[in-house]
């Protein structure tokens, strides 16, 4: 087995062309540099100098080999420095699961405040639901998820609350209920609705509640994402009861956001999948979430 203090004096002495610069090179003696030459030589099985008055020759195999012995040193260099910009954390890649509304809103900021403090790191955000989700948390398929709370751990996940949350109510432009801040419950019954599909969380949040007060809702869209969501009511189509982080999402100008009585609540809340602990990429990520979710508790958007 070649020895890598062999190859970088064989490497030294091919570059610099002779014993006494590769020593130099390597802050080594001579005679040391001499007799990792000879060892090599011993190892590779055919003759890598020829010897001239006292001095070596390098043999055409001796170039050939100094080629693969170049690319393998660089090999090496980048496994030393891929393995320091780890232990520093700055390299890795990270597998985020999230629902839509939180890909479209938080963590774009989180992954841009992220990238400057780790411009080496790769992260792949998945647009999921509640049950994909599951599933990568439960086969480990995600370092990270975001999702408003439910019942992880029985997936194999240890979840940590973030921020609660308190439904809104979206209107368009000029609707009767426009004028009031607090809507209650019953004055929707008569709406048409803008939803989610059947199986969001929040739907079913949202059906538990109208079904408690007797509450019928008539359905005029249902959609996979609060930002289609958005976009239908804004155009007049309907109302919609959204995640209050929907609100970085409208356009004031074409809709209002209102907050409703008895409110519908819930926790946004970060999972991380059990035997799968973060590394120092994965706790940098998690800090800036953290960050942008402070954000937007100072703007009131959640507590």
């Amino acid at each position: 087995m070649f020895k890598t203090r062999e190859l970088e004096a064989f490497d030294a002495y091919m570059r610099l062309g002779g014993v006494k610069m590769a020593a130099e090179d390597l802050a080594a003696s001579q005679p040391l540099v001499s007799r990792l030459l000879a060892s090599l030589e011993e190892k590779v099985g055919f003759a890598l100098f020829r010897r001239k008055r006292n001095r070596l020759a390098p043999t055409p195999e001796a170039f050939r080999f100094h080629q693969t012995v170049v690319r393998h040193l660089a090999g090496l260099r980048g496994l030393e420095q891929e393995a320091l910009a780890i232990a520093n954390g700055e390299v890795g890649h990270l597998v985020i699961a999230a629902q839509p509304i939180f890909c479209d809103t938080f963590l774009l900021d989180a992954l841009r405040a992220f990238r400057v403090t780790h411009p080496q790191a790769t992260v792949q955000i998945v647009d999921v639901g509640m049950a994909e989700m599951l599933r990568m948390i439960s086969e480990q398929r995600c370092d990270l998820a975001f999702g408003i709370t439910l019942n992880a751990e029985a997936f194999g996940a240890e979840s940590r609350p973030l921020a609660h949350c308190e439904a809104h109510c979206l209107l368009p432009k000029g609707h009767a209920l426009g004028e009031l801040d607090e809507i209650p419950l019953p004055r929707l019954r008569k709406e048409w609705f803008i939803d989610l599909a059947q199986g969001s969380p929040l739907r079913q949040r949202v059906d538990h509640m109208m079904d408690t007060i007797n509450v019928h809702r008539t359905i005029a869209a249902e959609l996979r994402t609060l930002h289609s969501v958005v976009r239908l009511v804004e155009r007049g189509v309907g109302v919609a009861i959204v995640d209050p982080v929907a609100n970085q999402l409208i356009d004031l100008e074409r809709v209002s956001s209102h907050r409703l009585i008895p409110a519908i609540t819930w926790d946004i809340a970060q999972f991380v999948p059990h035997d799968r602990p973060l590394g120092s990429v994965g706790l940098a990520f998690a800090a800036a979430v953290e960050t942008e979710i402070n954000n937007l508790k100072d703007a009131g958007i959640v507590t």
